[in-house]
């Protein structure tokens, strides 16, 4: 008998208390890489397997438990039934709850439009592609079913021809993969973001594709693009064709290419109707877009623009003014709005567990490789069942050697157990084929039953035969998959949505679209607030409203067709246009530049710089006495670059900015009271932005620069002493008696 458990006593407990207490709070030295290895690594891989990326099917998991679910509820036939129903059966094999499952629903279905062959036949409202805000209903509203081109994802699934693992609970089976017989990885869109990784794949024409893999494998050295146009999207659109550029995207399975909408001019009501757009955007973007382009006097022919979209499709009215010529009006609209729109290519998909971006190719022999790997799989499956099928059929024709034999021995023997072994001695038939037999019903112990069973035997000799010869062949094998492809082909094909255009016929002319240059006068606050004010509206405002303790810092008169510069406080300077903001009023804040322009954390704005060609010099001034001088054309550049690092030197603390068209003279006071007039000129520029210039005014320790302003000529007593020939100086001070404002001479 075991011992007693001793009884913990307070003193026990209060011990023991302690002893936690003291081990509390100790920190355990680990390597980051061995917390990352072991806690995140874990996680990223399953994202990367288990959710993101998908599979030579063109499936990832959670599209494949649904359409295993739908499947096993025979949603194959009949009509459709409620769509909550197939998302309570899906969380049966995906734990990730009836939101995702049915999310899954929406972008699988044909209401949604988001794939060329959608795989879920949907009754209800289930949202579109091309609309951010038409949202799909809830999902006990809708119903569906699987479309019929889905009998092509579960083609002989119960044949043994893919491999099937327990679900999350281990309560039921799924499959691992779909025996899909079309390269559907290739048919309809996909997308996913990883770990680390992502995944892009454009969908292409069915036919296309079918066609493609069929002379891919007749000849392996084929050229995709020959039969392979272009992708083809639910949407339409038309697609700017670069051969070369589609023949990368083949080979490496990475780069881009520009699809465009499509539009059409009525001459009778004046209007503009957009029908198709590009897949990467939505309606509202498009529609936003041009407002805001109308907003800022960028495009000046529009009157109104609507979202027409009904039952019978997507739909943009633009009605124009009059006069107004819709040709140039629409270079416009493509130039500056999502209306053109840019598709990235990242062929990234799992074989065997790991991803690898491929070219359309490598992809093609892949499924290739697995839809072989199928059907050896259904030709072994169907060899065994015919063997096994041909084993008893061979007892049952040693039977009609005597079938009153058989009876007799039925009859004859006294005990039920004893009926097979009895069998087996009297026919010299093995146990298998006794217990067929000796299932056969009485009524079926005659001749003609016999005779008609036995005659399968020559038939199943011959598929037997047939079916081994194909396992020996990989030419049979193929052959078999070719045919598969053409059946899919012919049912399901279907004619191109986006037509393919040549991309140098049809690019906008790369002339400058005018901008509005009328005048306009820039204010500039101490806390980056910016105000874009019209002539007129400056002549009847009043006193500029400020936030609280902020002042104005830079007035500059411009105009509309100008570039801005702002400079940080993180040695960063962020470029935009003038023509980018709308005009503003005296009585209003105005825009909040680091806002507006989207700078970093804790980053502010301290000085802003106008310019038009680049011309003149950026002058740093730095608490110790030096500056830098840095050609304005320095920052600039040949792409749309909003944002450039390294500005200026962030060695020193920054005192002052200056902009400065030509070399003019600066005075630079110090703490120590001294003055000292420069020229700039005398200050080499470099064009490394953020060189750390040259020492202009000596500071002792403890001392630095107090001001920085521009020189006036002769506002100063006796100058010439606060010049130098020399750079650094170290200044001069004033007179005795005299301080900064009595030196000042009367202008």
């Amino acid at each position: 008998m075991p011992p007693r458990k001793k009884k913990e006593t307070k003193k026990t407990v209060r011990s023991n208390m302690n002893a936690y207490i003291a081990g509390a709070g100790l920190t355990v030295e680990q390597p980051i890489t061995e917390t990352i290895e072991s806690n995140f690594m874990p996680y990223a891989m399953s994202v990367i397997v288990s959710r993101a990326i998908p599979e030579i099917d063109g499936f990832k998991p959670s599209h494949r438990k649904l359409l295993y679910t739908m499947y096993n509820m025979g949603l194959l036939t009949g009509s459709t039934i409620k769509s909550a129903n197939i998302v309570g059966r899906t969380m049966q094999l995906n734990p990730h709850g009836d939101a995702a499952i049915y999310e899954t629903m929406v972008r699988l279905s044909e209401g949604y439009q988001a794939l060329l062959h959608p795989y879920v036949a949907s009754k209800g409202s289930f949202g579109k592609a091309y609309s951010r805000d038409m949202a799909y209903a809830a999902s006990r509203y809708t119903e569906a079913k699987l479309a019929p081109i889905s009998a092509e994802l579960f083609a002989d699934i119960d044949k043994d021809t893919v491999d099937f693992v327990d679900n999350y609970d281990a309560t039921m089976k799924e499959p691992t993969l779909f025996p899909v017989t079309f390269p559907s990885v290739l048919v309809n869109a996909n997308t996913g973001i990883a770990a680390g990784m992502a995944s892009s794949i454009c969908p292409f024409n069915l036919k296309e594709v079918c066609d493609t893999t069929i002379a891919y494998i007749k000849d392996n050295d084929i050229n995709v693009a020959d039969t392979l146009l272009a992708p083809d999207f639910p949407i339409g659109g038309k697609l700017l064709y670069n051969r070369a550029d589609m023949e990368k995207i083949y080979e490496t399975g990475r780069g881009g290419f520009k699809v465009r909408g499509v539009y059409t001019y009525d001459k009778a009501q004046n209007c503009i109707d957009i029908t198709e757009i590009p897949p990467t955007t939505t309606s509202e973007a498009i529609i936003e877009k041009v407002i805001e382009l109308v907003r800022l006097k960028k495009i000046t022919e529009i009157n109104d623009i609507r979202d027409e979209t009904d039952l019978g499709g997507l739909k943009i009215t633009i009605d124009l003014k009059r006069g107004a010529d819709p040709e140039k009006l629409m270079k416009k609209v493509i130039k500056m709005s999502p209306f053109e729109d840019s598709f990235s290519c990242n062929f990234n998909i799992l074989i065997a567990g790991s991803p690898r971006v491929m070219g359309v190719k490598e992809i093609i022999s892949e499924w290739v490789a697995f839809r072989e790997e199928c059907v050896r799989r259904r030709v072994f499956f169907k060899l065994s069942k015919a063997k096994d099928r041909l084993h008893l059929l061979k007892g049952l024709e040693k039977i009609l050697l005597d079938i009153d034999k058989a009876i007799k021995i039925v009859r004859e023997t006294e005990e039920e157990a004893q009926v097979v072994p009895n069998l087996m001695i009297g026919f010299g038939i093995d146990e298998i084929q006794a217990e067929y037999v000796a299932e056969i019903k009485l009524r079926h112990l005659n001749r003609e039953y016999i005779l008609k069973r036995t005659a399968d035997i020559e038939a199943l000799l011959k598929e037997i035969e047939e079916m081994e010869s194909v396992l020996n062949s990989r030419n049979k094998l193929l052959k078999i998959i070719i045919k598969e492809l053409e059946k899919v082909s012919e049912k399901y094909g279907q004619e191109r949505k986006t037509e393919i255009i040549s991309a140098a016929e049809e690019s906008v002319e790369a002339e400058e679209i005018p901008v509005d240059d009328s005048p306009v006068t820039l204010f500039f606050t101490k806390d980056g607030y910016f105000k874009k004010i019209t002539p007129q509206s400056l002549r009847m405002s009043g006193e500029q409203k400020l936030k609280e303790g902020d002042e104005i810092t830079q007035v500059i008169e411009s105009n509309n067709a100008t570039e801005l510069l702002f400079f940080s406080n993180k040695c960063q300077v962020y470029k935009t246009k003038t023509a980018d903001f709308s005009d503003g009023k005296a009585s209003v804040l105005g825009d909040y530049i680091p806002a507006k322009l989207e700078f970093d954390e804790a980053e502010s704005a301290v000085y802003m710089v106008e310019t038009k060609d680049y011309s003149g010099y950026m002058l740093f001034i730095f608490d110790n006495g030096r500056i830098a001088k840095v050609p304005l054309n320095s920052y600039q550049t040949k792409t749309n670059r909003k944002k450039l690092i390294k500005a200026y030197c962030d060695k020193y603390t920054l005192h002052t900015v200056f902009y400065i068209k030509e070399d003019t003279e600066l005075l630079l006071k110090s703490t120590n009271g001294r003055m000292l007039i420069v020229n700039t000129a005398a200050i080499p520029s470099k064009t490394t932005k953020d060189n750390g210039g040259i020492g202009v005014m000596t500071q002792k320790k403890g001392q630095r620069l107090l001001s920085a302003e521009f020189y006036v000529k002769d506002s100063l007593a006796g100058d010439h002493r606060y010049r130098t020939r020399n750079l650094p100086a170290a200044g001069s001070k004033l007179p005795a008696g005299l301080d900064a404002e009595q030196a000042k001479l009367e202008i």
